[in-house]
């Protein structure tokens, strides 16, 4: 039996019959970053917390390559489209792993520069040379002496020769040695991660839980976009959602792969087939579009979120659906548009998918059922903004109660914990993100054996509005108003 030392939240399925706040909408963001071109080294297998694009930038680097360079499109999207902030980047992109080696690259000399037009080059591994003869380091051209080598708005480097340098004017070319970024030798291990008990190393989706340890915030999303399709990640996404640190629960958002699930009418057996079916996971499909650039639907649902919640006080009551996508289209992997109307995309929300809609006003997101929808119908567990809203109850008790743990067991300390949270959960209902909402101190709940080996529970009692998904008019003729007439 695990011993338990702390404050725990369990859950009992939706009878018929019946502070600190957490942020809501914080997204925990795992993938690659072009991190030769940032500030420093230092954000490898590192949490990051941004607050704005020029904050991850410097500290992580940026690309428009998002297939290779994932932490880039939530940087877009977040912060450019949806102004969004904080979130929290994990770079899992090793320099010391995921590299490979280029030797006597020919480059062309244009107007006393040259440029490696490559991205992901290791500036401190450049080695520049007038020949691609020998193997003797005096061959090699001396840095801020000869040349200097710096980066261009896309990543390349430009090698500016030095006029009083060793290298003649009338030298045309050059050749170069250098690593560089190899983002395609990230494997799956390095997405989830692991935990090295001898050197107590973490790295990947293992550093969830030092988030909040960390900056003092509870995550709340959990992404990983185009590693999110493979089904052995989406798994760990799932199962570290449901239990941070010990304590705290979030939403993974996960994407349906494109390639195989590339029409409406395969994506819910997509979905069955890979079990992308829990309550605390929105499942996405198909990709978006904005010009040239195409977005990961996660990408842009957890804008959604995020902003939803921004604009009612961090409580998560609102659905994503019918909420503004940056868009113009939907696209497959492979770039192919896909066009699907109002009776395609009530479908996939029967299969508990989202997706966005073009029908009026713009492209909006469309769906606010969770993975687990249709299989599992509790309204906790379907519903996305009842699930997000059950969760981030959870998490805020949990805040809001943990200086009372160790306190002596008394009248004084259940009444305050209950006239506390019964105020905090009658603000809620007043602000209309609940409906309504009870905490109680029951006997039935509290057996004496195991209040006298220190075990207090205390039942909360919730109803979280759930989405006007289905308005319905019913249409009558009245003849009656012909009397109008006389």
């Amino acid at each position: 039996m695990v011993y338990k030392h702390g404050v725990y939240t369990s859950e009992v399925p939706t009878s018929i019959i019946s502070s600190t706040t957490a942020t809501a909408g914080l997204q925990v963001v795992v993938g690659t970053a072009p991190i030769n071109i940032a500030s420093s080294l230092e954000y490898v297998n590192k949490p990051f917390l941004a607050s704005n694009f020029n904050e991850a930038k410097d500290a992580l680097g940026y690309s428009d390559d998002w297939k290779n360079y994932t932490l880039c499109e939530v940087m877009d999207s977040s912060f450019r489209l949806f102004g969004v902030a904080p979130v929290v980047f994990i770079n899992v992109l090793d320099p010391v792993k995921h590299s490979s080696y280029i030797s006597d690259k020919e480059i062309q000399i244009l107007s006393k520069k040259a440029v490696i037009n490559e991205e992901g080059i290791l500036l401190d591994t450049l080695e520049v040379k007038l020949t691609d003869e020998g193997d003797s380091l005096s061959d090699n051209l001396e840095p801020n002496t000869d040349y200097i080598a710096s980066f261009d708005e896309k990543g390349h480097v430009v090698i500016a020769i030095v006029p009083t340098g060793s290298i003649p004017p009338s030298q045309t070319k050059l050749f170069v040695d250098y690593s560089k970024l190899n983002p395609s030798l990230v494997t799956n291990s390095d997405i989830i991660g692991s935990f090295d008990v001898a050197t107590g190393a973490t790295t990947g989706m293992e550093l969830i839980n030092s988030v909040f340890p960390k900056f003092g915030l509870v995550p709340g999303q959990i992404l990983a976009p185009k590693y999110s399709t493979i089904p052995t990640i989406e798994a760990v996404m799932k199962a570290k959602a449901s239990n941070i640190n010990s304590f705290f629960k979030a939403i993974a958002l996960v994407d349906v792969e494109t390639n195989i699930a590339n029409n409406y009418t395969k994506v819910g057996g997509w979905k069955e087939q890979f079990n992308y079916t829990a309550p605390n996971e929105i499942v996405c499909w198909p990709k978006v579009a904005l010009g040239e650039k195409v977005y990961h639907l996660s990408t842009q649902i957890a804008g959604c979120n995020s902003l939803a919640d921004s604009l009612n006080s961090d409580v998560p009551y609102v659905t994503p659906s019918n909420q503004s996508l940056h868009m113009n289209k939907l696209v497959l992997d492979t770039g192919q548009e896909v066009f699907i109307g109002p009776d395609q995309a009530n479908y996939l929300n029967g299969q508990g998918v989202v997706t966005a809609l073009n029908f009026k006003d713009g492209w909006k997101a469309w769906g606010s059922r969770t993975g687990a929808y249709p299989s599992n119908k509790d309204v906790k567990d379907s519903y996305i903004p009842v699930r997000r809203m059950h969760d981030w109850v959870g998490n805020s008790i949990i805040l809001s109660t943990w200086n009372k743990v160790d306190s002596p067991i008394s009248r004084r300390l259940i009444d305050s914990i209950v006239d506390t949270l019964n105020i905090w959960l009658n603000g809620l209902i007043n602000d209309g993100a609940l409906v309504g909402g009870r905490v109680e101190f029951r006997p039935d709940d509290n057996p004496i054996e195991d209040m006298i080996n220190g075990t207090v529970r205390f039942r909360v009692y919730l109803a979280e509005p759930v989405p006007a998904e289905n308005i319905e008019f019913i249409l009558e003729f009245d003849a009656t108003y012909y009397n109008n007439l006389f």
